[in-house]
């Protein structure tokens, strides 16, 4: 008889969470592992002596130790973060194993990409795992039924559902609701890599302008939050759209703000076309939406032109 695959990781059985879905998730990805039965062994369980075998347990155990494979939370003296917010077992298995997971999944984007793997993973950290932490200690606003806590939730066989109680159908769920956790953390890890990758460009594209009240770029790009963080001056962001026009994007003056600092003019409000064209005298002006915070032309030429007429008419 062959011997069950290596290595063991062990969580809690019964009903789960998104924090023991989501560190399974995690594992998985930083320790290169595939599926259970294959290339490791997956055992839901509350029994000790299972537990003390384990390679990894975590979310049980009562037990905090990452050098020894112990991820639990639920004990006296748990850890908590710097700034007092509890640990869930997916902050845990993150702290320890996040960086490794998130190069994982940058390695093969290149050399480039999988050196972002820090600060994506500092960043996922900030934005997922640090929420998940606060719903499971109950210390966090609640979820929403959109949220991925609730969604994981949904994975649990509900009262009157023959799975309840079968361990092995309650398994299958946990694995299933891991795999949504994976595919989330794949997808965010790819958009915050692009993000960080695309300020790099939004910054040579600002060093290279001759108006820094102008941000003129090559394709549209993640802009407006590195442009709060740097305290740039801009009133309008330039760039090239896949239907052959060059957008004229007002900035807001505050981050989620839906106004702009410097509206486009009232006297094309709602034009496009010819009357765009006689009322701004750019001979190619596409559109303005009627809420002044963008517009278009047919050329990179044309949106500067633009985007400075409207200064010169809002007397910037």
């Amino acid at each position: 008889m062959n011997s069950a695959p290596t290595p063991l990781l062990v969580t809690h059985s019964g009903g789960f969470h998104c924090d023991d879905a989501l560190a399974y998730a995690v594992l998985r990805l930083a320790l290169g592992l595939g599926e259970a039965g294959i290339d490791h062994t997956l055992i839901r369980t509350r029994d000790a002596d299972i537990i003390a075998r384990a390679d990894i347990a975590f979310d049980v155990g009562l037990v905090h130790d990452a050098e020894a494979g112990r991820f639990d939370h639920h004990q006296r003296g748990a850890p908590v973060r710097e700034d007092g917010l509890p640990f869930s077992a997916a902050g845990l298995v993150w702290q320890r194993y996040g960086v490794d997971a998130t190069r994982a999944l940058l390695r093969p984007l290149g050399e480039a990409a999988e050196a972002l793997a820090p600060q994506v993973a500092a960043s996922i950290d900030d934005s997922i795992i640090r929420r998940v932490d606060a719903i499971d200690n109950g210390v966090g606003p609640r979820d929403d039924t959109l949220g991925l806590g609730a969604l994981v939730g949904d994975f649990n066989p509900p009262w009157d559902s023959p799975a309840l109680g079968d361990m092995a159908a309650e398994d299958a769920l946990f694995r299933e609701a891991s795999a949504l956790c994976e595919a989330v953390l794949r997808r965010r890890v790819n958009m915050v890599r692009a993000k960080l990758a695309g300020e790099v460009e939004v910054l040579a594209a600002h060093a290279a302008g001759d108006d820094p009240r102008l941000l003129v770029m090559d394709r549209k790009l993640p802009w407006r939050s590195l442009a709060f963080r740097q305290g740039w001056p801009i009133l309008y962001a330039i760039y090239p759209v896949p239907n052959g026009n060059w957008m004229v994007d007002a900035m807001p003056p505050e981050p989620g703000s839906f106004a702009q600092r410097l509206p486009l003019p009232e006297a094309w409000a709602g034009l496009q076309g010819p009357p765009l064209v006689a009322a701004s005298g750019i001979p190619d002006a596409v559109f303005v939406h009627v809420k002044r915070f963008i517009g278009s032309a047919g050329s990179r030429q044309g949106a500067l032109a633009m985007a400075r007429a409207a200064m010169a008419l809002g007397g910037a």
